[in-house]
């Protein structure tokens, strides 16, 4: 069978004790990055093969592997942070094991945008989630369909276009518009930078941006 096992965001303590279980079961690990994989497994003391699978390899190896599973291995995904599919590879994986009558099953944990939008103080209860955003490519088509959305809008964005993608906002939104900005979830150096878009852009202008980002928009 095959297991989506979510990672820490960040706090090597957010991993369940039924992922830990887990991975010291499996036969192989998929690791988005091998390297940052094996510093989560050696602080679990965590010994099993690992193996590479991350988007520039997964087409190429999706039936490979998946006649190993066939013949019997049990594997684990696990990117370098978050849930497993979530703007990180597995779906590939995940849909060939369920056209091969492959068990799978994922384990609930970490996903960035849960906390960023818990933590927002936006509305919750509806929300449509983007990952990242084309960067050229339907850029400004998305836009425009986003500023019609009347529920609240969450993706992540890379600290080198953050202030660039709030000031798109401000234009298609409006610079009264909610934001909130959550940088650097469960690390040393968390930060929640909440208000109008403006005063979110301002903020984000007068300083160096470092860390993995997700932001939240109010919907119409």
């Amino acid at each position: 069978m095959l297991y989506l096992v979510p990672s820490p965001i960040g706090n090597l303590g957010d991993i369940s004790f039924r992922a830990v279980a887990v991975l010291k079961e499996v036969d192989l690990i998929l690791a988005e990055d091998t390297r940052t994989s094996s510093v989560l497994l050696k602080h679990y003391n965590i010994q099993k093969p690992l193996t590479p699978y991350h988007r520039h390899n997964e087409h190429k190896i999706v039936q490979h592997l998946v006649h190993q599973i066939l013949e019997g291995k049990t594997m684990a995904v696990l990117t370098d942070a978050g849930t497993p599919g979530i703007s990180d590879p597995a779906f590939l994986l995940v849909r060939a094991c369920v056209e091969n009558n492959i068990r799978v099953e994922c384990l609930p944990g970490a996903t960035a945008f849960v906390p960023a939008l818990v933590n927002s103080g936006i509305p919750m209860n509806r929300f449509c989630f983007e990952g990242f955003l084309p960067l050229k490519k339907g850029r400004q088509t998305l836009f425009k369909k986003l500023a019609e959305e009347e529920r609240t809008i969450v993706f992540y964005e890379s600290p080198m276009r953050l202030v660039k993608t709030l000031d798109e906002c401000i234009l298609y939104f409006g610079e009264e518009r909610r934001c909130s900005v959550s940088r650097e979830l469960t690390k040393v150096f968390e930060e929640n930078i909440r208000g109008s878009l403006k005063e979110v852009c301002d903020h984000f202008k007068e300083k160096s941006v470092k860390g993995e980002i997700v932001v939240v928009v109010a919907g119409k």
